[in-house]
């Protein structure tokens, strides 16, 4: 098996601690290794040619002006200036900016139209101020040096901010304010590692710092801030950012200097699958051909895929690459090729039909320059011997890496824990001009059913991404765990792919400003107090519509989900937010994201359930799923997809601009703008779909002035060629409409009449729906769930209240009559669950139809119901039991044997201090087994220990929890202890735990068995 942490690279030595300031006139060479130097008074000034040299002793330092915003220091300790990066991360300029410079008493000013550099005398020091005489930052001394590191001192202001860094994993969307992050190469790719560094950092004070190296830094954001890098050496370009939006013109300019994100093919934005497959030592003898059998696995299960990596380099190669990749075309799918290594052969992979290249590990070597190289090189060899745009995937990438490649985050394991740390990852890196980072779903260790929906849901909101087969036990294909698993990662999938004309135009956006489309709420909401907070760390935005808060536990509710100031709509339920908020015990069934769309948003789809971008057809239609309030727009981009015929300009915008009331009635309409511009199979013609959310009926549709016909059912709507449709009962209420054909080269115009903006006509008159959370019922036993509707400004009449359950359920619905204003009635929904129901979590939906403020309405919400299995009614083992969760620490628990490999049933008899058991379960630590008493069990009885067949490893304590409590715990024990015998007394417990916790921080022979674990059971 492949470690985590593969050939790690060793990084030696710590960063020489700053000692006392020794200013010395003229600057001195550090004196020893461990004494730190700043630099003097300035003894000589020099300007030519817009460079401005100052003397300190035998120290230079070097200005010079980029842009009128953008400026770059150096510093040379013994006045040699030197620049390990060369021309590899700085792009060329153009012409330099006019500058002047005036000595005004204690200091000399370098000044552009925008900004003023100020260079103090006694000692030399730094201090940035715009036109307007404000200033952006300010040295707190001079420069400093050590034999091998040099430091700037900056001043911190009261409430200043700070990002970037590139990929900081587990954080990085909110502030580094306070903290110490590392930019080096590290090859840690879990909580806490850095992988995909970048030497950068913007402060919410408008400005940026990129220090061009190679070399490891440190930034420490403490007061004063102090950003050191591993040479003796200095060398930084600064960015004064503008205007309201000062983080994004930072990064703008950043990226300007180190090239600008790169636009991937469409096909680079479906999900990718990755893995080996000629001679697998993980999964048998197979052939390179054998990777379309999996292929097919998309194709069969109707699930989007645009690529595969069909070998690893890990000793896995490939055959047959021009026949595989003819396969894959076949069923719309690109070949790729890991590129462990070397390039040697990317021309003639290319050719064979190679267009994703990742970068390995053992390929990039010790990153840096390497890495970087890697990146181009491979981008370039796509692109030197196909028509296709260059697309790459590397891990331990630096600064420039933007330009050429996907950042990865490396190898994980897939649990709850992992989604936590990966959420603030990504949103992060967007503030370092990294547009498309992401990781594997589920990592390529471990994971689980459950913990592969909960990941592919929220990375579906990443431009990029792809799972990784062949590591864990099992492939890790999305329909490789069965039903319900397999419908709801389609579901996903297929909704991620309806938005690739949304996600598509915040890709092409971020070539030309550096902004990624994923994104942390403080890039949006700079003056929301909350936004750099651990408030808005597990949540991020994608562009500036949706905002996703995945569920990152095991449970069905989601808390602290915080909205900033505007209105937003939950995406499936159409209940309204007013912000700032914070959103707790928000109901998240297994098959449910929670995800919020912005009031104002208009979000251009492809509709159709389609699975790859070829399906479109020249006859297909484009969806604009549309928020009304006040103005807004969006531009629509589109292009071939493939090649780069884009970048001579073959391309085409179409603008949404739609006008709709602030709040509450009013009419609403939509233009839609010419298409400008050609490119290589343009639509010339096209259908419109169009969902507006509005909450109310209009009175009338036109299309440029003309009555659209009002159609009287959802059936009838979905038959028309053209026409519209009230639809209550979706999300709140939306009015769709259809449009026949219509060219794309005119503009054209709906309008609704007497309708609202989003939230209705009467803001605040919808009902909610609430379903307490953890209701059970028992399959094939009759009960009741408990459903809260909430009225809301205005009274609701007419309450009818039911579940929308599966085939084979059985449903009363309930009549309540009138609901007052702003109070909520609990009504009880009678249930009965089929005898065969699966035990487990059952999303089900809770719907209320009622009037309100002269509407007919409908109010929903997705919730999780437990179906429980028949409570035992006499003495049972554990291990015949249903198990209701099942975690463990490597491979699955088992039962009736101890803990094994990665596969079901291949451990070995259980044996504890020489005694062997036939019954009982086996694990390894950490793991948590659930079952289902029901209250009808009196005691819990098992010998516990760890397994002989470990021979004396481990560490580990069992623990026994019934309905959240802690009944019972272990002393610590290890390889060598004796068994310990538990008796717990479990009476009225309807739900017990078995909890088996690693204890010293390793997990090698956790071998923990439950032998003879069997409840007492009336």
């Amino acid at each position: 098996m492949r470690s985590p942490t593969r050939l790690r690279a060793a990084v030696g030595g710590v960063l020489l601690g700053l000692l006392a300031v020794f200013a010395v006139p003229g600057g001195e060479a550090a004196r020893a290794a461990d004494e730190t130097t700043t630099v003097g008074d300035v003894t000589g000034f020099d300007a030519e040619g817009g460079v401005y040299r100052l003397t300190a002793g035998a120290a230079v330092a070097r200005v010079s002006f980029v842009s009128a915003e953008t400026f770059r220091i150096e510093l040379a300790p013994d006045g040699t200036f030197t620049d390990p990066t060369g021309k590899d991360i700085v792009l060329p300029q153009g012409k330099v900016p006019r500058t002047k410079w005036r000595e005004k008493g204690d200091r000399y000013e370098l000044s552009t139209s925008k900004v003023t550099l100020r260079a103090y005398k006694s000692p030399l020091r730094f201090a940035l101020y715009r036109a307007d005489g404000t200033r952006v930052w300010a040295e707190t001394k001079g420069l400093t040096w050590t034999k091998d590191t040099t430091t700037q001192s900056l001043a911190r202001g009261a409430d200043e901010q700070f990002y970037g860094a590139g990929m900081q994993n587990g954080r990085g969307n909110t502030s580094h304010r306070g903290k110490k992050v590392e930019v080096s190469v590290d090859y840690e790719w879990n909580d806490g590692g850095h992988p995909n560094s970048v030497p950068f950092y913007l402060s919410t004070a408008g400005y940026g710092v990129f220090r061009n190296t190679y070399a490891p830094n440190t930034y420490d954001f403490a007061e004063p801030v102090t950003a050191t890098a591993k040479e003796q050496r200095f060398d930084a370009y600064y960015f004064a950012g503008k205007g309201d939006d000062a983080a994004k013109d930072v990064i703008g300019q950043y990226t300007r200097l180190t090239g600008k994100p790169f636009l991937p093919p469409v096909y680079g934005m479906e999900i990718g699958d990755a893995d080996c497959y000629l001679h697998n030592a993980n999964r048998g003898e197979r052939r390179t051909l054998d990777s379309l059998k999996v292929a097919d696995g998309y194709v069969q299960h109707d699930m989007p895929n645009g690529w595969m990596l069909v070998n690893d380099g890990y000793g896995c190669g490939y055959e047959d690459l021009p026949e595989t990749s003819k396969g894959l075309a076949e069923r719309k799918m690109k070949m790729g090729l890991w590129t462990e290594d070397g390039l040697e052969k990317i021309a003639e992979q290319v050719k064979a039909g190679q267009r994703v290249a990742k970068l390995d590990v053992a390929w990039v070597g010790d990153g840096y320059k390497k890495a970087l190289d890697g990146c181009k090189d491979a981008y370039k060899g796509i692109e030197d011997h196909s028509d296709a745009r260059g697309f790459t995937w590397a891990p331990e990438s630096w600064s420039g890496a933007q330009r050429c490649g996907v950042q990865w985050s490396g190898d994980q394991s897939g649990s709850w824990e992992y989604i936590r740390w990966q959420i603030p990852t990504y949103a992060g890196s967007t503030m370092s001009g990294l547009a498309y980072t992401t990781g594997d779903v589920d990592g390529i260790f471990g994971g689980s059913p459950k913990t592969y929906v909960r990941d592919l849901q929220w990375k579906m909101f990443l431009p990029v991404t792809m799972t990784m087969d062949g590591w864990a036990a099992s492939d890790k294909q999305p329909f490789r765990y069965g039903e319900p698993y397999t419908s709801i990662n389609r579901r996903y999938l297929k909704l991620h792919e309806s938005l690739l004309p949304y996600l598509y135009s915040y890709a092409h956006e971020a070539t030309k400003t550096g902004v990624g489309a994923v994104r942390p709420l403080a890039l949006e909401y700079p003056d929301d107090p909350k936004a750099p907070t651990d408030a808005a760390k597990y949540e991020f935005l994608t562009g500036e519509d949706f905002l996703v808060a995945p569920v990152y536990k095991d449970t069905a509710t989601r808390d602290g989900i915080y909205l900033p100031k505007g209105t937003w709509t939950d995406y499936w339920s159409g209940r309204i937010y007013r912000g700032p908020t914070t959103v707790d015990g928000y109901s998240a069934p297994l098959d449910t994201l929670p995800l919020f769309v912005r009031g104002g948003a208009s979000v251009p789809m492809w509709p159709g359930g389609i699975r790859s971008y070829e399906d479109r057809e020249a006859d297909s239609p484009l969806a604009w799923d549309i928020y009304p309030q006040g103005k807004s727009s969006f531009e629509l981009y589109e292009d071939d997809g493939v090649t780069r015929r884009h970048r001579a300009g073959e391309y085409a915008t179409q603008r949404a601009d739609v006008r709709a009331p602030r709040s509450g009635a009013g009419d609403v309409s939509v233009r839609i703008g010419a298409s400008e511009g050609e490119f290589k199979g343009k639509q010339s013609s096209r259908p419109y779909a169009f969902t507006l959310h509005t909450g109310d009926a209009p009175s009338r549709v036109e299309l440029d002035g003309r009555a659209l016909p009002r159609l009287a059912s959802k059936g009838a709507y979905e038959k028309a060629g053209r026409g519209w449709f009230y639809d209550r009962d979706d999300r709140g209420g939306v009015v769709k409409v259809k449009t026949p054909s219509l060219r794309t080269g005119r503009a054209f115009e709906l309008t609704l009449d007497d309708t609202s903006a989003v939230g209705g006509a009467v803001p605040g008159a919808a009902a909610t729906v609430g379903v307490p959370a953890g209701q059970e019922l028992g399959a094939g036993t009759p009960g009741k769930v408990a459903v809260d509707v909430t009225a809301g400004t205005k009274d609701a009449t007419d309450v009818d209240v039911t579940l929308d359950a599966p085939g084979g359920w059985t449903v009363a619905a309930t009549k309540t009559g009138r609901i007052p204003a702003g109070t909520t009635r609990r009504v009880e929904v009678a249930v009965t669950p089929p005898k065969g129901a699966d035990p487990g979590e059952q999303p089900l939906t809770a719907t209320a139809r009622y009037r309100s403020a002269g509407q007919d309405r409908t109010a929903l919400q997705r919730f999780a119901l437990g179906v429980m299995p028949e409570a035992p009614g006499k003495d049972t083992w554990a291990s015949d039991m249903v198990w209701l969760k099942s975690t463990n620490g490597y491979g699955p628990a088992e039962r009736d044997r101890s803990n094994g490999e990665s596969g079901a049933g291949d451990g070995r008899t259980l044996t504890l201090a020489g005694k062997t058991y036939e019954k009982g379960i086996g694990t390894h630590a950490n793991s948590v087994i659930e079952v289902y008493p029901g209250g009808r069990c009196s005691a819990f009885t098992a010998d516990v220990g760890i397994d002989d067949e470990i021979n004396g490893y481990g560490e580990v304590a069992f623990s026994v929890e019934a309905d959240g409590k802690v009944l019972w715990t272990s002393p610590k024990v290890t390889g060598a202890s004796a068994t310990v015998p538990v008796d717990v007394d479990v009476r009225g417990a309807r739900h017990v735990e078995l909890k088996v916790t690693d204890t010293n921080g390793s997990r090698s022979g956790d071998h923990a068995d439950w032998a003879a674990a069997r409840f007492t059971c009336a």
